[in-house]
């Protein structure tokens, strides 16, 4: 059964790698990408996302969403991880397109609405997109499909900071709306992205099967790869944003436990989410364990069959 995907981002780099993926695979169906601040500011977060629907071919919409947190202030952008205009080493794409009029939480209220239980919204950036769109139709609780998340940690702490996932600490408000709304939530966090890891001849191989796409993620890996490697994890880079998308259409590769969830709004500890036993908010269906050979098998496999 075909999977109606919208894919609220911050491209970035592992985030092109998961919108990649979602285009190749015959099993999913894009049919928006929503844009927030995070990895890159919003107006590029849009740029590339318009990039990346013409030069996969992606017959969807682009909504440019939420350029600040809640109530904190904006971070600056991970330069450092994704590079300046998010895409690696190169250059600002320059695309033709232009975002719909509708803003990322119209387009999200509006999309579930007329697809009630239909649509999965897939948010691999920090999650102030789904706040507003609470905010603006709280019925999205009912007619979303599922929610599958990329971010936070249940057990393995994070990595901006020693306790919190960056998605999460971006804006640790939208966040705890989030986990606290009537709405199914799937959370694929660090405790299972942190095992599935591509290497430099993984990339090589995207390449080969697939020169144009395979080779677009091959030239903005390089960047990601010397990153992870200057902080220690020589072998490669985590797959966050494709274990998300993979996780919403193959949920079989994953092993998961339903648990309330709090998230910390401030101080050293920021944006750190923790089991919550006996809380009154709803279960979040929390993955705890991966297939990560099955995982990674099939991000590989869907670039083959673009050959």
């Amino acid at each position: 059964m075909t999977v109606k995907m919208i894919i609220d981002t911050d491209p970035g780099i592992d985030d092109a790698m998961a919108i990649a993926y979602a285009a190749a695979d015959p099993n999913i169906e894009v049919i928006g990408l929503t844009t927030v601040f995070g990895n890159v500011y919003v107006e590029q977060g849009t740029r590339n996302a318009l990039h990346l629907v013409e030069m996969l071919d992606l017959n969807c919409p682009v909504a440019e969403g939420a350029a600040k947190p809640l109530e904190i202030p904006l971070d600056p952008p991970s330069h450092q991880v994704h590079g300046a205009e998010g895409f690696g080493g190169l250059p600002a794409p320059t695309p033709s397109g232009k975002a719909i009029s509708e803003s990322a939480a119209e387009f999200l209220c509006r999309t579930c609405s007329e697809n009630p239980g239909e649509v999965v919204i897939c948010a691999i950036g920090p999650l102030t997109n789904l706040a507003h769109a609470l905010r603006l139709d709280p019925h999205i609780a009912h007619t979303a499909g599922k929610v599958v998340i990329m971010g936070g940690s249940a057990e393995v702490g994070g990595n901006i900071t020693q306790f919190a996932e960056a998605n999460i600490f971006h804006d640790p408000h939208a966040a705890a709306e989030v986990f606290a709304a009537d709405w199914p939530v799937v959370m694929v966090g660090l405790d299972v992205t942190h095992d599935i890891i591509c290497t430099s001849q993984d990339f090589d191989k995207l390449k080969a099967y697939a020169p144009k796409t395979g080779g677009f993620i091959k030239a903005i890996s390089s960047f990601y790869l010397d990153f992870y490697a200057s902080v220690g994890l020589t072998e490669g880079c985590h797959l966050h944003d494709p274990a998300a998308v993979i996780a919403a259409a193959y949920p079989h590769h994953f092993q998961t436990r339903d648990m309330p969830l709090s998230v910390i709004l401030d101080g050293e500890r920021r944006g750190e989410t923790q089991p919550a036993p006996g809380a009154s908010t709803p279960l979040v269906s929390v993955c705890t364990g991966v297939d990560d050979d099955g995982v990674k098998a099939r991000f590989m496999a869907a670039y083959r069959a673009l050959s």
